[in-house]
């Protein structure tokens, strides 16, 4: 597939463990970020069972059934492995006490020729960088988003506001969860990045953008975002997951429309 896949987490300056897990399953063009939650341990545990068995489950499908399979047919299954993996975290919490009460935030993107389907839960982000415009393509599950929504705060204000990181929704919190999903173009050339809020807190998207248009190299990118995140204070957790659509930037071909 004409992709290029890179993925880095790192635990920032103000935490002991790290409670972002990411996969990567290169044969099914399938990537998933995971931001977890929860007493000791608990989160960490949450976000790797949410990564390891949505790669594993989701993976295995796309590797069967992609070349068959219609986008509706993929956010079917996207909808079934993050429910399935929903309810074995909610179990696992329900019958440990020590995980009462974990859940983890979501992003997974499957990757097919010419569009991104993308989904997530709570509060990790989708962007998508294209000749120079930087544009976040994922909209926050959270209590600071909903009082943005109602214009009762403004995006500069939320910069500041205490309520950062109350989400509304995550993923093994209760038995069912709701994952958002959207069907969005890739040309050529665009770069598709997934992060935890541990690098949207500590950087605005602006700043975002300015550090992804520093290389070439998507490795680099990933550390120097890294990087800048930990200069800025480092509160949290950071992972982010880099894909790059390989082709000559800018191209005048085109996929869409195409078939759903």
């Amino acid at each position: 597939m004409p992709f290029e896949f890179f993925s880095a987490t790192d635990t920032g300056r103000a935490r002991n463990n790290n409670e972002d897990s990411v996969a990567i399953d290169i044969a099914s063009s399938l990537v998933v970020l995971a931001d977890g939650m929860g007493g000791y341990n608990a989160g960490e545990v949450a976000s790797q069972m949410a990564t390891s068995f949505i790669s594993a489950e989701l993976g295995r499908w796309l590797t069967e059934a992609a070349s068959n399979a219609t986008d509706a047919d993929v956010r079917r299954a996207m909808d079934i492995c993050v429910d399935n993996a929903n309810r074995a975290i909610f179990n696992a919490a329900s019958t440990n006490p020590q995980y009462a009460g974990m859940g983890t935030t979501l992003v997974v993107g499957v990757f097919r020729e010419g569009r991104l389907l993308l989904g997530h839960v709570g509060d990790s982000r989708g962007y998508r960088l294209r000749a120079g415009k930087f544009m976040r393509i994922t909209h926050d599950h959270s209590l600071l988003q909903e009082q943005i929504d109602a214009g009762l705060i403004t995006e500069e204000q939320a910069a500041f506001s205490s309520n950062k990181n109350l989400v509304t929704r995550a993923v093994g919190v209760e038995d069912s969860v709701m994952l958002e999903s959207h069907l969005h173009e890739l040309l050529p050339g665009d770069l598709v990045l997934l992060c935890s809020d541990g690098l949207s807190d500590m950087l605005d998207d602006e700043h975002i953008g300015q550090v992804l248009q520093s290389s070439e190299d998507i490795e680099v990118l990933a550390q120097a975002l890294i990087a800048a995140a930990n200069e800025a204070g480092g509160k949290d957790n950071i992972a982010v997951i880099l894909a790059r659509v390989q082709g000559e930037t800018g191209a005048a071909r085109s996929w869409w429309p195409f078939k759903r």
